[in-house]
């Protein structure tokens, strides 16, 4: 496929949203360059020094591949490094097999919060590393039953909003140098260099993520959708820990939809969001993604506990709780059990929609689907573990919409050990 055909296929799937429409190419393109020479650099510069690695069992690291053209176009982290990702090439049956993984690392909302992530990994390609690929992205059959042999691609996350930020300037603040919101650009540099890799001819696509990288896979599963042939490639979404729910915390306030706004308007995510809701909630959005979506969650999501259900003057006293649940107070388990509840409420409406597949399990944990929680030490529901049910689901070899359906400590098969 020629470059300006990769280029419109992109183009064509976010603008559907507003996305290039909303931008003008002027705000990242000076000194009279166009929008085509930008994406030719972008191709002829990324490979100087990119090496991508052969399927590795999971003790191997993945080499970092920088994306060097993209901030000719503005696709840039929160300190104005080049994005990056991991590529593992696929191998056997699976060589026209692809699946994306989106990293996951909380937000940020305020010119403070993001010029802190600026001296870490999740906003500066400076401080990332290679990285080995567990879980969903293991190359291992035995940890990653169905899809071991496929290309998988892990992609860094350093804008703190969701790969959706819009903010055209570039920001001071204090002595720190500037600041970038280009999380929506990395996004379509991204698609522009999967597609130049070769995802195009995909027989299979897959588009995952956990966490901040679950969220931001609910809200680009459809764009993604878009960049193939309707009805030629099978192509399904997956959120791991990304169903953040609209709760009151424990002082009756909304910390959680604060956060959420403050990020939307700060990183001016609106253009990014669905039309028809622009919300980061997925209980209010999911609805309407038109693209197969897989929803991994614990109901006792121990980041939602700590971020959602307690204000910040409470996290002294909850310490211990949001660590280990085994330390939580009578009183506090409660309060979780009740959190708990809530989620499976929101979540009752879907189950009708055969368009959405669920592992709801009830253990104390975080994401599950980037490490061995995935297969070898999975929570089983239906005495299936979380690779299992994803398997069947994605090849639709049965619908699956497994909730357990009762409080902690019911599942045995819970290590309750959030970041083990």
């Amino acid at each position: 496929m020629e470059k300006l055909e990769i280029y419109q296929k992109v183009q064509k799937a976010e603008g559907s949203r507003g996305c290039f429409t909303y931008r003008r190419p002027n705000d990242y393109i000076k000194n009279g360059m166009t929008l085509l020479v930008v994406i030719g650099i972008i191709f002829t510069t990324k490979t100087a020094n990119a090496q991508y690695s052969l399927p590795s069992d999971d003790p191997i690291k993945i080499d970092l591949t920088l994306l060097r053209g993209a901030s000719e176009i503005g696709a840039v982290c929160l300190d104005g490094s080049a994005p990056a990702f991991h590529f593992s090439r696929g191998f056997g049956s699976g060589t026209d097999n692809w699946l994306i993984h989106l990293e996951g690392g909380g937000l940020c909302n305020t010119m403070k919060s993001c010029s802190e992530r600026k001296q870490s990994p999740i906003g500066s390609s400076k401080f990332m590393e290679k990285t080995g690929f567990g879980g969903i992205l293991s190359s291992n059959k035995s940890k990653n039953p169905d899809f071991y042999n496929w290309n998988k691609v892990k992609v860094r996350y350093c804008d703190g909003a969701f790969f959706s930020g819009t903010r055209t300037g570039e920001y001071e603040y204090n002595t720190t140098g500037k600041l970038f919101f280009r999380g929506q650009l990395i996004w379509d540099a991204v698609m522009v260099e999967l597609m130049e890799l070769g995802i195009y001819n995909a027989k299979q696509a897959f588009l995952t993520g956990c966490s901040a990288g679950g969220l931001a896979t609910l809200i680009h599963c459809d764009s993604f959708a878009e960049l193939f042939t309707p009805g030629k490639v099978n192509v399904k979404c997956l959120s791991d820990a990304g169903f953040f729910i609209d709760e009151k915390d424990i002082s009756g306030g909304r910390t959680i939809r604060s956060f959420f706004h403050g990020v939307v308007k700060f990183q001016g995510m609106v253009a990014s969001l669905n039309k028809a809701c622009v919300c980061l909630f997925p209980q209010n959005f999911v609805k309407n993604i038109k693209t197969p979506v897989f929803l991994v969650n614990p109901s006792y999501d121990a980041l939602q506990i700590e971020n959602v259900l307690l204000p910040p003057s409470a996290y002294d006293y909850w310490a211990k709780c949001t660590k280990d649940i085994a330390q939580c107070s009578p009183s506090q388990l409660y309060k979780l059990h009740a959190f708990r509840d809530s989620m499976l409420k929101v979540l009752s409406k879907y189950k009708r929609n055969k368009n959405i597949g669920m592992f709801i399990d009830s253990c104390f944990a975080h994401c599950q689907t980037d490490s061995d929680k995935w297969h070898l030490h999975s929570p089983r529901i239906n005495n299936k573990t979380i690779a299992e049910a994803v398997g069947d689901w994605y090849f639709n070899r049965k619908r699956v919409q497994y909730i357990n359906n009762c409080r902690y400590p019911c599942n045995p098969t819970c290590s309750n050990k959030v970041w083990e």
